[in-house]
């Protein structure tokens, strides 16, 4: 076994050990180590711990020490001069007219190197621009070509799932994906639905690979000539996540069924003809299925579209009686929404006129269907109008010019008085 600790590099996934050559080195602090490249600015991830002697790469680098308030200075004057170095980069890429994409800009711990990320379709021919830069900085430089996935893993982002891309959070090196995987995986072979930021396939369609090819071994392929509980059929869809198979059968193809896995006996694998294959008489035995949600609610909607009405309440909701409640324990609501208990009827007190009790319900419902009902006055505009026609008769005013036009009056002359 080996001590070491496990650090993380700046824009990286992976973690690398390294030898505390006696230093205990707490989680999430800085330290400056030993590289083939030089001295380097790392965090430590995992403090010290042991490790089997197999998963250490010989030689282990050393830790030089925990980094001090200098270390971090220079680190965050590096990283100004990163940002510097990429706009510098760009107008010198537009200068010389290259055809290529700038992506990320590392400045080592030391200084005396500057690595540029690009992306381009082809070959670039770089060489003058690495003299130019040279001159500006006075460093040594270094351009590094990758391709789209290692573009997306240093600048990070969020997929389609809505988390971050898988690549920038924990995966060490990129896994092969091919479009096999979301064939088996029974997903839409869209390049935009399956395809990620990057523009390659999914990461994530490697995750759950196994357990489909695992499910994929139980399961007969398409067309396979089957036996039922209800007879025999061709397969016509395969569920691979609910071990169910959808089958046409000879006796009524128009309306296929599922049956789950353990309900099928599988008489030819795959399409083929049916010649020579013996049907047993003895279908295979049907699975007890236990209800739930989904299930209740599809047979209510079937009953209720059939016209025979909704399930009732009463099949659904089992309601305890009356008389098994104990006596004095009815829960009621009080005020506020709140359940309250019954408390029981005190004696009467002497000299206390006791309560009057209030009557039962059914007495109250009677006492409320004798009372008087009054009568609901009509106030529509005929009868309105009639009313009014009966009031002028009786006043003698109908038929006396009441509602006869008045004469337009002359207007008088000069000698008129």
């Amino acid at each position: 076994m080996a001590e070491v600790i496990s650090v993380r590099f700046r824009g990286g996934s992976k973690n690398y050990y390294f030898d505390p050559r006696g230093l205990q080195v707490e989680p999430n602090t800085y330290v400056v180590i030993e590289t083939a490249q030089g001295m380097e600015y790392a965090r430590c991830v995992e403090g010290n711990h042991e490790v089997p002697d197999q998963s250490v790469v010989q030689p282990l680098r050393p830790v030089v020490r925990i980094a001090t308030e200098n270390d971090h200075r220079s680190a965050a004057y590096n990283r100004k001069r990163e940002k510097e170095a990429f706009g510098i980069c760009e107008k010198k890429i537009a200068a010389h007219g290259l055809e290529m994409k700038l992506v990320n800009v590392e400045c080592s711990f030391e200084g005396n190197k500057i690595i540029f990320f690009f992306t381009a379709d082809g070959r670039v021919d770089f060489r003058e621009l690495v003299k130019d830069l040279a001159s500006v900085f006075r460093a040594r430089i270094e351009l590094r070509q990758i391709g789209v996935r290692d573009e997306a893993k240093m600048l990070g982002g969020l997929g389609i799932c809505g988390r971050p891309l898988c690549c920038s959070q924990f995966l060490d090196e990129f896994i092969p994906v091919s479009i096999k995987m979301a064939k088996t995986q029974s997903l839409s072979l869209n390049p935009t639905k399956i395809s990620g930021t990057c523009g390659r396939l999914m990461c994530c369609l490697k995750y759950e690979q196994a357990a489909y090819e695992d499910a994929a071994k139980r399961m007969p392929r398409n067309e396979s000539f089957v036996d039922t509980p209800d007879g025999v059929g061709n397969v016509s869809s395969v569920d691979l996540l609910q071990e169910q198979v959808q089958v046409r059968l000879d006796s009524a193809p128009e309306s296929p069924k599922r049956y789950k896995a353990a309900e099928i006996r599988v008489l030819r694998s795959g399409k083929g003809s049916r010649d020579g294959i013996e049907i047993p008489k003895e279908h295979p035995a049907r699975l007890q299925r236990e209800e739930g949600p989904e299930d209740f609610f599809s047979r209510a909607n079937r009953r209720q579209g059939s016209g025979r009405g909704p399930i009732p309440v009463s099949s659904v909701l089992v309601q305890p009686d009356e008389e098994e409640r104990p006596a004095g324990r009815r829960r009621q609501r009080g005020k506020g929404g709140k359940a309250r208990q019954e408390k029981p009827v005190p004696y009467q007190e002497a000299g206390r006129p006791q309560k009057q009790a209030r009557p039962a319900k059914a007495e109250r419902v009677e006492k409320a269907e004798k009372l008087p009902v009054r009568a609901v006055t009509d106030t529509t505009a005929e009868k309105k109008a009639a009313a009014d026609r009966a009031a002028r008769q009786q006043s003698g005013q109908e038929g006396k010019g009441y509602n006869r036009r008045r004469p337009r009056r002359r207007p008088k002359g000069k000698n008129e008085g």
